[in-house]
């Protein structure tokens, strides 16, 4: 084998090495598809909270005491997380003695869940947790008093598709909170990251207003927003009511051990530990 064959291999191996660090390290897998996303999740998700060092005390001044503060003057709030991972915002929102609400948290990951439903065991009464992709929220417009994203739309397909339905199904006077990547890794994510001026932009073409962003941590930014429209907010109300069959969009009836679309006929079982499985059903 010639010096200039051993050259090319390494040379091949070096830029695997690249590309495979860059996908599944910076991207965690994001331009793959989302079923790596989930399963990278999966495997990490007993460790998550460890790698990344959450502060507790930083989670309830940034996220949870301005948004229960967001939502005082709403009745019985309805809170959606998307991406809610280890349950890291209800926790942070649920904390709050004066928020009186109720939380949903919707994730991809079966193994975060399986960890935010260990985490989050106390407010069991006043959180519920979906199992599907936040491409498709299986709920109806116009259903909730706030709706977060933190750290997740970088990893989207489509990032601003989810946007859009991060907005349809929030009230109108409701709040949006979600996040954008700005840190040095933000070059590697394009069309996943935004310039925050674009990003404020891309918000202001939508139904939104009060648009404000602020720098969060090393490599977000938080951005807050609030949907156009007389307010609507205020009274929680039962999950068969709010939920939509993501297969047809119809009305679901509850049952024992599962809820059931009234259109099509499909069923969305609730686990042992109460999630409900809104993804993959056949």
């Amino acid at each position: 084998m010639s010096w200039l064959t051993i050259a090319l291999i390494l040379l091949g191996l070096l830029l695997l090495g690249i590309f495979l660090y860059w996908q599944l390290i910076i991207a965690e897998g994001a331009y793959v598809g989302p079923r790596l996303v989930a399963l990278m999740y999966d495997w990490s998700a007993q460790a998550y909270e460890r790698i990344k060092r959450y502060s507790p005390s930083d989670e309830q001044w940034f996220l949870g005491l301005p948004l229960t503060r967001s939502l005082e003057r709403v009745p019985a709030p309805l809170v959606l997380d998307v991406a809610t991972g280890t349950g890291r915002l209800p926790r942070a929102l649920l904390r709050q003695p004066s928020f009186q609400g109720r939380v949903i948290g919707l994730d991809l990951s079966k193994g975060m869940l399986q960890e935010a439903l260990n985490r989050t065991a106390q407010f069991s009464d006043r959180l519920t947790f979906v199992w599907q992709d936040a491409s498709q929220l299986p709920f109806e417009d116009s259903t909730f008093d706030a709706v977060t994203c933190i750290e997740a739309l970088e990893f989207m397909p489509d990032p601003l598709h989810v946007l859009d339905e991060l907005i349809r199904v929030l009230r109108p006077g409701g709040v949006l909170l979600i996040t954008n990547r700005v840190g040095s890794d933000a070059k590697f994510l394009p069309g996943r990251a935004f310039d925050p001026d674009r990003f404020e932009a891309i918000l202001s073409e939508r139904p939104l207003e009060q648009v404000r962003t602020r720098r969060w941590q090393v490599d977000y930014n938080l951005v807050w927003a609030v949907k156009m429209g007389d307010p609507q907010g205020g009274g929680i109300r039962p999950l068969e009511e709010v939920l939509r069959c993501p297969a047809c969009e119809s009305r679901m009836r509850r049952e024992a051990r599962a809820f059931r679309c009234t259109g099509c006929g499909r069923g969305y079982p609730v686990s042992d530990d109460k999630v409900i499985e809104m993804a993959d059903v056949p």
